[in-house]
């Protein structure tokens, strides 16, 4: 059964958002990565980069397949969790813990709460 975290937004795409001030860290949800299967590899975003909320920021490589991950949010890519680097499966053991990038935040995307995003997972 899924997680959901009452004090992060979600995308449609199943991407989370901890917003707090003018930053974010993103990640995926539990919901994506239990879906993804064993994550393999993380292809990061370049820091520095823009970014704009619903376009593709990065990908994630499982098992399964390559796939696309859309940013919750637009700014600039300030930061990436270098851990994924060594230890992708990081996201399957906490997707929550396991954020992917920090975006400086200039605009949102459309994000919704934890029961809104349940809804669409049910």
């Amino acid at each position: 059964m899924a997680i959901f975290k009452d004090n992060l937004l979600y995308t449609a795409t199943h991407e989370w958002a901890d917003i707090q001030g003018n930053t974010a860290k993103m990640g995926i949800s539990d919901y994506r990565q239990d879906g993804l299967g064993e994550i393999v590899f993380v292809n990061f975003p370049e820091v520095g980069a823009e970014v704009k909320a619903g376009e593709k920021i990065c990908e994630l490589e499982s098992l399964k397949a390559v796939t696309d991950i859309m940013s919750p949010v637009s700014g600039k890519v300030i930061a990436i969790n270098s851990e994924l680097e060594d230890n992708p499966a990081a996201i399957n053991e906490d997707a929550y813990a396991a954020w992917i990038c920090e975006i400086e935040v200039t605009g949102k995307g459309e994000l919704m709460d934890a029961a809104a995003y349940e809804k669409i997972c049910e």
